[in-house]
């Protein structure tokens, strides 16, 4: 273990029923090409902001229940009938700025597929910026996305590096899925 640096060596520590250690070792750094899974995983990491990455395991499930399975053209209609469901559903974290966000987030996805095809293209199209040109466009297209959140964002869905370190036997798993910063 002691090639293991940050969150792998911590990671590796853990009961194996623990939440971290399936994300760690079956999500985590690995590339999303499917829109609704990338727009998921930018919610789930606008609803991190200010708690736990824990809390945000322990309640994934029920955050896809409560977003209709993160499907981008349901969550843009939600209305106010919707949005209140969703500030009363103790599953999920009540937080109006944050349900607001997810709702207009995925109306700016559509016009991003509108124009680009699909959320991925659009990303891919940007690829590579640094983390700071990435959290400046994030700003610009998004609501909710400051810097830790667009980073993290970017790595657990492989545009930025450094979701392992090179010692954690994850590293390799990842490498093999071709993440677009291990592109040349």
């Amino acid at each position: 273990m002691e090639n293991l640096s940050g969150y792998c060596k911590v990671v590796a520590t853990m009961d194996k029923g623990n939440v971290h250690v399936h994300y760690h070792d079956k999500e985590y750094g690995f590339p999303i090409d499917d829109d609704n899974h990338l727009f998921a995983r930018l919610i789930l990491e606008i609803n991190q902001a200010g708690l736990s990455w824990t809390t945000i395991l322990n309640k994934k499930d029920n955050f896809f229940k409560a977003f209709d399975g993160f499907d981008i053209d349901k969550v843009a209609r939600y209305g106010a009938k919707q949005r209140e469901r969703l500030l009363n559903d103790a599953g999920i974290i009540r937080n109006r700025l944050k349900v607001d966000a997810t709702i207009d987030n995925a109306k700016k996805i559509q016009a991003i597929q509108k124009e680009f095809g699909s959320f991925k293209k659009w990303l891919d199209k940007h690829h590579p910026l640094s983390k700071e040109e990435w959290v400046k466009l994030f700003k610009q297209t998004f609501r909710f996305t400051g810097g830790e959140i667009v980073g993290e964002f970017l790595m657990s869905t492989g545009y930025l590096p450094g979701a392992h370190s090179e010692g954690c036997p994850v590293y390799k798993k990842v490498l093999k899925h071709k993440p677009s910063w291990a592109k040349k």
